[in-house]
């Protein structure tokens, strides 16, 4: 069984940055790809970014792109998303997810085997 926990949530300021991690731990850790949703108040969990394991290809939601970045340390089973430019408007919970194999789409939900329980940033103006 897969775990993850995911780190670095907090408040900050509009324009301040951030970085989440994600640690995975399990028996044997070999994902396809691992990504990032997030889920604000009342709306549907969305996706954020995504990277494959191996190549370490990413793929981000067109709206995030050149903000946030995800990275990978593959000796530490960690997944980064370093987050600049926070607007209000990226307040929400943040999830990790872990695939094991490469079914449907990097972006979409039911790719993911494997969720963390979640971090909170708030971002004030």
């Amino acid at each position: 069984q897969v775990q993850l926990v995911e780190s670095g949530g907090g408040l900050v300021q509009a324009g301040d940055s951030l970085r989440l991690s994600c640690a995975a731990s399990g028996r044997t850790f070999s994902p396809y790809s691992m990504g990032w949703f997030r889920q604000a108040p009342g709306k549907e969990r969305d996706f954020v970014a995504a990277i494959y394991w191996s190549g370490g290809n990413t793929v981000y939601a067109d709206s995030l792109k050149g903000r946030f970045t995800i990275t990978r340390d593959g000796a530490k089973n960690t997944v980064y998303l370093q987050m600049t430019s926070l607007r209000p408007e990226d307040t929400a919970i943040y999830y990790c997810a872990a695939a094991r194999t490469n079914k449907n789409y990097a972006a979409s939900k039911s790719r993911y085997d494997y969720w963390g329980q979640g971090t909170q940033v708030t971002v004030s103006s």
